[in-house]
C-alpha cells in the first residue's frame, strides 16, 4: 500500500493478509471465463490450461445444475448457493472444498456466476459431501463486484447493493466515482489499479452507510482478485466483500470489556473505580456518562434494599464518576462527590426498583413526562442536545449499588441492543470491584474499630507520671497488630507501665492481644508485684494456648513477651519485669540513656516454669522511661544492637517533649515498611513533694484508733481538705480497728493527695481482707462494706517485705 493510503478509509487491515478464498468465474453455459492465482493455489492450473474450459473439468457440476439454480426462487432471494464439494487437482487428487456460487447481473440481464472456493480441510476436521447448505455462509451475504481493464462495473450481485446503497442500474457499465463520487471512492479505484497492474490479491477495509441501515457506519471487509483470461493477462478486477460490523463490534467489546476487568480490578477506592468506568465508555460507548453510588459503600456499609414500586421516597446518591467528549462536563448539574437527589418516577428509580436496565434510543423529553419532576436534569438535558439514553443498575447479588447512566449528544445513532449488553457488561465488571472495595472498606473499617477499642483511647496522665506512645503496625492496610501499651494508675499514686508483643500481626493477634491486656489490667487491680504479674499472665497464655490446641488455624497465636514496670512518686522507685521482653530505656535528667540489666525471663506461654524475677530501681525526678516492642530495633538489614544504638541516640535529647521523643524515634525506624508490629510508651517521672505526703507508724493498740483519728483531721485541716473529715475518720476508724485485731506489731498509717486522698494502713498480717455481706445477726463484717460506701476505690496488697497495706481513695475537689 502506498503512503498516500495511510490513514484512509480503504487501509489494508493488516500488511501481511492476503484473501486464501480461490476465485473463478464460469458463464451460464458453465464455461470458465476467468480465473485467479488464488485458483491457481488451490488446483494446480493456470488460467491458460482453464479459462474456455468446461467447468465439469474440476467440479461434478454441469450446465443443467447452474440453469436449475437460475430459476429457483430460493437461490434467486438469497443471490447463489453455498455448500461442499469434492474438487479435482491438477494432479490428480481430489479437494474437499467449501463453495459458494454468487449469482451476477450484467447488462442486458445477462448472468454469470462467481465461484468462491476453500479447502474445506483448513476450516474443520469434519467434511461434508454433496451440496450442503452451508449456514454461516447463508447468513454472511457477500457483495461482488467484477470491473474490466478500465475499472468499469461489469458485473455485480444484488448483495452489494445493500452493502453500499448504489443501485445496479446506476453501477453496470460506469466507474466507482462515476456511481459513487468521492474521496472514498477514488481511493478504492486506486486499489483496483494496483491489483490490476501487479496481479497481487490483497485486502482492504472501508465504510459504508448502507441502505437497510443508513444511519450507522458500516465497516465493509473487501477483498480485491486480479482475473486473467485464456491467454493469462489481467482481464478484469474481481471484488468481494462481506460487512464485517457486527464482528468488528464484537472485537472492539471484548476489548472494552478486557481493558475494564485489568482497570477495575487495581483500585479499592469506590470514588476511584465509578471514575474509571466513567473514563472507559466515553468516547468509546457513549458522549456522556455518569455513575452514582449509594453513600454507605465508601464506608463499607451494606447499600440501600430494593426500592419498591410504590416508594416515592426521594433517594441520594453520591456522584462517584462522570465523563464527557466535551471539557469541564457541562452535562452534569452535580460536580464529583456531591450528593445528586432521585427523583420518584424516574428512570432511575425503576432502574433501582426493579434491577433491570432501562434503554430509551430517542429520549422523550416532552411535556407530561418524568422531565417534568426533574427540572435540573430536564434543562441540562435539553442543552447538551442529549437524544438517546441507557441507565444500568449497578448490582450485587443482595443488593443495588447505584446506577450507571449512558447518552449521545454529538453521535447520531441512537443505543441499540447490542450497545445495552456492552454497557451491562462493563457494570458488571464495575459491581464486582465496588463490591470488592465495599468489602475491603468494611473488613478494614471493623478492623481499625477492634485496633481502637482494643488500644488504650487516653493515656491516663497523673501527676506522678506523664507519658506520650506510638504505635506502628506492620500491616499498614488494616493497621492492626499484636503489641500493646498501657498506662494503669494504681492504688498510693504508683503507676504501672506496659508493653507487650503478640507473635505475629494481623487481626488474630490483635484479638489475643486484646484479651491479654484485659488480663493485666485485671491483675493490675489485684495489686500483684510486676513479677507475681508476669506468672498470673503466664498462665493465661498457656492455658489459651491449651484451649486453642486442637485447632487447625495456622494463623493462631502461640505466645507474646510483656515487660511490666510499677513507679511510686513517693519513694521514686521503680518495680520492673519481663517476659522474654527487650529491657526498656532509662534517660536520666541530663540526657544519658541505659538500657537496665533485667532478667530476661520466659516469653509468655513457652511453660518452662521459670519464675520471674523483679529489679528495683530509684530514679532521679524528671527520668524518662521508654518501653517499646522489638518491632522498633529490629529489621531485615540490621542486629538488634544496631537498633537499640539507634533507639538510644533518638532519645538522649533531655530538653525535648515527650511528643518530640516520639516522633523522633519513629523517624529512625527504616522507610521500608516494618517486617513487625513496633510499639512505643515514653514516661516522664515525677516525685510526690514531702507536702502531699504524711506517715505515721502506731502501735498495734485498740487506744490507737482514737489517736488515728486526731492526726488524720489535723493534716486534713493543714491541706485544706475539712470537708472529707468525717468520712476519713469513719474510713481510718475502720483500717486501723482491722489492722489491730487481725495483726501484731506496729501499724502504720499514710496519707497522699495527689489526684487523690489516700489512705493507707500496712500491718504485718499476709491475710488479705475481703468485702463480705453480713447476715442480720453479725456482729461483726460490716467494716469494708462501710468504706466501700465512702470511697471511690479500695483494696489490698501484699508488701514485698511481708505483710499487706489496705487502702481507700476519696475524690477530691477541682483543682486541689
Amino acid at each position: 500500500m502506498t503512503e498516500t493510503h495511510q490513514g484512509s478509509l480503504c487501509e489494508r487491515l493488516d500488511p501481511r493478509e492476503t484473501p486464501d478464498a480461490a476465485i473463478a468465474m464460469i458463464d451460464a453455459e458453465g464455461t470458465v471465463v476467468g480465473w485467479t492465482s488464488t485458483a491457481q493455489r488451490l488446483v494446480g492450473y493456470p488460467a491458460t490450461e482453464v479459462v474456455g474450459q468446461a467447468v465439469s473439468k474440476l467440479l461434478p457440476l454441469t450446465r443443467q445444475t447452474l440453469l436449475d439454480w437460475a430459476s429457483n426462487e430460493e437461490c434467486l432471494a438469497r443471490g447463489g448457493w453455498s455448500g461442499t464439494a469434492t474438487v479435482r487437482h491438477r494432479e490428480g487428487r481430489a479437494i474437499k472444498a467449501s463453495l459458494r456460487f454468487s449469482l451476477l447481473w450484467g447488462e442486458d440481464r445477462d448472468i454469470r456466476w462467481l465461484v468462491s472456493g476453500t479447502d474445506i480441510a483448513s476450516l474443520s476436521p469434519v467434511a461434508t459431501t454433496g451440496w450442503v447448505r452451508d449456514s454461516l455462509l447463508t447468513r454472511t451475504p457477500m457483495g461482488v463486484v467484477v470491473h474490466d481493464q478500465d475499472l468499469r462495473c461489469a458485473w455485480t450481485n444484488d448483495a452489494m447493493e445493500r452493502q453500499d446503497g448504489i443501485p445496479r442500474d446506476q453501477r453496470l457499465g460506469r466507474r466507482l466515482p462515476d456511481a459513487l463520487p468521492g474521496i472514498e471512492a477514488e481511493r478504492l479505484e486506486t486499489v483496483m489499479r494496483q491489483v490490476l497492474d501487479s496481479g497481487i490479491a490483497t485486502v482492504h477495509e472501508y465504510r459504508a452507510w448502507p441502505s437497510v441501515d443508513p444511519r450507522r457506519e458500516h465497516a465493509i471487509a473487501a477483498s480485491y482478485f486480479c482475473l486473467r483470461g485464456a491467454d493469462g493477462r489481467a482481464m478484469g478486477v474481481c471484488c468481494t466483500s462481506v460487512d464485517v460490523t457486527g464482528s468488528q463490534r464484537a472485537r472492539e467489546r471484548l476489548a472494552i470489556l478486557s481493558e475494564a476487568s485489568t482497570r477495575m480490578g487495581n483500585s479499592l477506592d469506590v470514588m476511584q473505580i465509578g471514575q474509571e468506568l466513567a473514563d472507559l465508555a466515553v468516547p468509546l460507548l457513549a458522549d456522556y456518562v455518569n455513575v452514582d453510588l449509594a453513600e454507605s459503600i465508601q464506608f463499607g456499609e451494606a447499600p440501600f434494599a430494593r426500592i419498591g414500586p410504590m416508594d416515592n421516597r426521594r433517594r441520594t446518591l453520591r456522584r462517584a464518576g462522570m465523563a464527557s467528549i466535551h471539557p469541564g462536563v457541562p452535562e452534569s448539574p452535580w460536580a464529583r462527590g456531591e450528593l445528586v437527589a432521585v427523583p420518584p418516577s424516574s428512570p432511575f428509580t425503576k432502574v433501582l426498583s426493579s434491577g433491570r436496565s432501562h434503554l430509551e434510543p430517542v429520549l422523550d423529553g416532552s411535556p407530561g413526562t418524568w422531565f417534568d419532576r426533574d427540572p435540573d436534569r430536564a434543562r441540562t438535558m435539553r442543552d447538551s442536545g442529549m437524544h438517546s439514553l441507557m441507565v444500568v443498575p449497578i448490582r450485587t447479588r443482595h443488593a443495588s449499588l447505584g446506577t450507571a447512566v449512558f447518552i449521545r449528544t454529538e453521535e447520531p445513532a441512537p443505543f441499540q441492543e447490542d450497545d445495552l449488553l456492552l454497557a451491562e457488561g462493563l457494570v458488571s465488571r464495575t459491581a464486582l470491584a465496588l463490591d470488592n472495595a465495599r468489602r475491603y472498606a468494611r473488613e478494614r473499617s471493623a478492623a481499625l474499630t477492634l485496633q481502637r477499642n482494643l488500644l488504650p483511647q487516653r493515656v491516663v496522665q497523673g501527676t506522678a507520671i506523664e507519658t506520650a506512645s506510638r504505635y506502628l503496625p506492620a500491616d499498614v492496610d488494616n493497621g492492626v497488630g499484636g503489641d500493646w501499651f498501657d498506662v494503669i494508675p494504681l492504688s498510693g499514686a504508683r503507676t504501672a507501665l506496659v508493653v507487650g508483643d503478640v507473635v505475629g500481626h494481623g487481626i488474630n493477634a490483635a484479638a489475643t492481644m486484646g484479651r491479654l491486656r484485659t488480663v493485666v489490667h485485671a491483675l493490675a487491680d489485684l495489686d500483684l508485684p510486676p513479677d507475681e504479674l508476669l506468672s498470673h499472665l503466664d498462665d493465661t497464655v498457656r492455658r489459651l494456648a491449651a484451649e486453642d490446641a486442637d485447632s487447625q488455624d495456622p494463623t493462631r497465636v502461640t505466645g507474646a513477651t510483656c515487660l511490666y514496670a510499677v513507679y511510686d512518686p513517693v519513694t521514686r522507685k521503680c518495680t520492673m519485669a519481663r517476659a522474654g521482653h527487650p529491657p526498656p530505656a532509662v534517660v536520666d535528667p541530663h540526657g544519658e540513656v541505659t538500657f537496665p540489666d533485667l532478667p530476661t525471663g520466659t516469653p509468655l506461654g513457652v511453660g518452662l516454669g521459670v519464675p520471674f524475677e523483679a529489679v528495683e530501681l530509684e530514679l532521679p525526678e524528671g527520668s524518662r522511661l521508654a518501653l517499646y516492642t522489638d518491632g522498633l530495633i529490629e529489621s531485615r538489614d540490621h542486629d538488634i544492637d544496631v537498633g537499640m544504638k539507634r533507639l538510644g541516640d533518638a532519645l538522649a535529647h533531655p530538653g525535648r517533649s515527650l511528643e518530640g521523643l516520639c516522633s523522633s524515634v519513629i523517624e529512625t525506624v527504616p522507610a521500608q515498611s516494618p517486617c513487625d508490629d513496633a510499639a512505643l510508651l515514653v514516661a516522664r517521672t515525677h516525685a510526690l513533694s514531702s507536702s502531699q505526703t504524711t506517715c505515721w507508724e502506731l502501735p498495734g493498740d485498740p487506744a490507737v484508733v482514737h489517736r488515728a483519728r486526731t492526726l488524720v483531721t489535723r493534716r486534713l485541716a493543714q491541706w485544706g481538705l475539712e470537708r472529707l473529715e468525717a468520712s476519713t475518720q469513719l474510713i481510718i476508724s475502720e483500717l486501723v480497728t482491722n489492722a489491730v485485731r487481725h495483726a501484731t506489731g506496729p501499724i502504720r498509717l499514710r496519707l497522699i493527695r495527689h489526684q487523690a486522698l489516700t489512705c493507707e494502713v500496712s500491718d504485718t498480717s499476709d491475710t488479705l481482707p475481703r468485702l463480705r455481706h453480713a447476715g442480720t445477726s453479725d456482729e461483726g463484717g460490716r467494716g469494708l462494706y462501710i468504706v466501700a460506701q465512702l470511697c471511690r476505690r479500695h483494696g489490698a496488697r501484699c508488701l514485698t517485705s511481708g505483710g499487706k497495706t489496705v487502702w481507700a481513695e476519696q475524690e477530691l475537689d477541682p483543682g486541689i
